[in-house]
């Protein structure tokens, strides 16, 4: 009992402690922001990969795509109804985005989707901003660009259809905060007598006085991530240069089957621009739009295409998602659709032409994890050694404590040599300054986690507040590591393991100086003291 009752108070009473409990939460904090951080790094990257594609993919491994893509979904259905919940076909090409108002242009990754399909087999819909604001109004379907009207007395008034949709979601809403700052949006970003040319904002409708109204022709609609135009402000938020419905183009090249041109030039489709995608890679935010299935199918050619002999080509995609039942093993079902894939194959082999065998030859069955496999390993592999590093940095805590300890055995040889003449032990002396050392070790985890995890879960705005200082200060670039935030999230487990580590190393650097105190004689000290 004694070695816990003289730990705790040298611990209080004695300032020079106080320098190794200061080593210990420096380290702690420094390591456990470093972990959480990383670690919040491979947690994003796996969660948005999730997100963004479904649990298997059938990717085609070419730009050309696969044919047959509906007859295999059909296939699933009828032979794994146990293992497939959902699919849907996707098109993934590229093309020249560009802004016809402002002539802004861009390469961009054009994706196909059956958006009402596709958002059933990930997270898509939750990332649209608009339809946020008004649920139900963002479709890739023909549509109109919508003019909010300017009435008497600078009131504005949104088109029916917005109105219902903007009244749905405000009782849903229980903050009132939010539904103030949407209020105050439109009067500040948007109300301007114009109905081209538009002011920058976080949500931009065209305005023209009089009624509201729908205005100029249809055309289909387009997504764009929201990084693809739209400019991200120093607190996360972003300004848009472009209406909700205004004129956007792509630039396709169609390829035939075999991979050549068609010989036709490449089209200019005209598109208007109805929501933006936030998915929070900007690899994908920054390049990704979306576009109707069937548009941009026929617009590739890759549609059914009439032949010489007066029948047509295989409607062709990129690949196919799908979603599995619930409880189904990801690598089971990976296994278990790529051999029906195969045995797909030879049902069809008396349907299939020379074209349609070389078409299916590249196409391979994955999970999402083998997707982002290389990107995911590499980061594991940063995560180890960032953390690595830090830690052996860390090690000076222990030589930091080794030291004190050393100086604290040195001014106690008088109470060392007391305790001994009393009876104690050179084991009991020794495990009284290893206590100590743990005692020093617990409370510099404990403070260390307090200071670490405010950093961590304020990293964002401690960076929003240097940067509005001084934009240089901005040291996290959403270009250079591919996030738009800084992971911000502590877990309880990493808090235990480091802390557990604080202590244990806390009391090895305390082993040496307790040893010594062990080995003090009572009678020499007791002199010379």
């Amino acid at each position: 009992m004694y070695k816990w009752f003289l730990a705790f108070r040298y611990l209080h009473t004695k300032l020079i402690a106080f320098f190794g409990v200061a080593s210990v939460t420096l380290c702690v904090a420094m390591v456990l922001v470093v972990i959480s951080v990383m670690g919040g790094f491979l947690d994003t990257i796996r969660s948005q990969a999730r997100r963004l594609h479904s649990e298997i993919v059938v990717d085609a491994g070419s730009i050309p795509g696969f044919p047959l893509y509906e007859e295999f979904r059909d296939y699933l259905k009828e032979h794994l109804p146990e293992v497939v919940k959902a699919s849907t076909p996707v098109i993934i090409n590229y093309g020249i985005f560009r802004v016809p108002e402002n002539t802004y242009t861009k390469l961009a990754q054009v994706m196909g989707i059956r958006m009402s399909e596709y958002i059933q087999l990930n997270d898509f819909a939750k990332g649209l901003e608009y339809d946020r604001f008004f649920p139900g109004t963002t479709h890739l379907g023909p549509q109109q660009m919508p003019v909010v009207g300017l009435m008497e007395g600078n009131r504005f008034q949104w088109p029916a259809y917005l109105e219902e949709a903007n009244q749905a979601w405000r009782r849903t809403v229980t903050d009132a905060n939010t539904v103030k700052e949407f209020d105050r949006l439109p009067y500040e970003k948007a109300l301007y007598p114009e109905t081209v040319a538009n002011i920058n904002g976080e949500r931009v409708f065209a305005v023209a006085p009089g009624p509201p109204t729908l205005a100029d022709r249809e055309y289909p609609g387009l997504i764009a991530g929201c990084d693809v135009m739209s400019w991200r402000r120093p607190d996360g938020k972003f300004d848009r240069f472009l209406a909700r419905g205004g004129m956007v183009t792509l630039t396709l090249q169609a390829v035939s089957p075999s991979g050549n041109q068609t010989g036709e030039p490449p089209i200019t489709a005209p598109f208007r621009y109805v929501d933006d995608s936030r998915s929070g890679i900007f690899e994908i935010d920054s390049k990704s739009v979306y576009v109707d299935f069937e548009v941009l199918q026929k617009k590739l050619a890759m549609d059914a295409q009439p032949l010489a002999d007066g029948g047509f080509t295989k409607p062709r995609t990129n690949q196919v998602l799908i979603a599995l039942k619930p409880g189904v093993d990801l690598q089971t079902a990976r296994d278990r659709i790529s051999l029906a894939w195969s045995t797909f194959l030879e049902t069809q082999a008396d349907q299939l032409t020379l074209g349609d065998i070389q078409q299916t030859h590249y196409v391979r069955v994955h999970t999402w994890e083998d997707l982002q496999s290389d990107f995911i390993a590499a980061v594991e592999k940063e995560k180890v050694l960032v953390t690595f590093l830090f830690a052996l940095i860390s090690l000076v805590a222990i030589a930091m404590v080794g030291c004190i300890f050393y100086m604290i055995v040195e001014k106690k040889t008088k109470d060392i040599g007391i305790l001994k003449s009393l009876g104690a032990s050179a084991s009991g002396v020794a495990w009284l300054f290893i206590f100590y050392a743990a005692a020093v070790g617990v409370t510099g985890a404990i403070l260390g986690t307090i200071i670490g995890s405010a950093f961590v879960w304020n990293i964002n705005d401690i960076q929003d507040g240097l940067a509005w200082l001084n934009p240089a200060l901005r040291i996290w670039s959403p270009q250079v590591y591919s996030f738009d935030r800084i992971p911000e999230e502590v877990k309880r487990l990493d808090v235990i393991v480091i802390g557990i580590a604080a202590v244990l190393s806390s009391m090895i650097g305390s082993l040496i100086p307790a040893t010594i105190a062990g080995r003090v004689w009572p009678v020499r000290a007791l002199r010379y003291e």
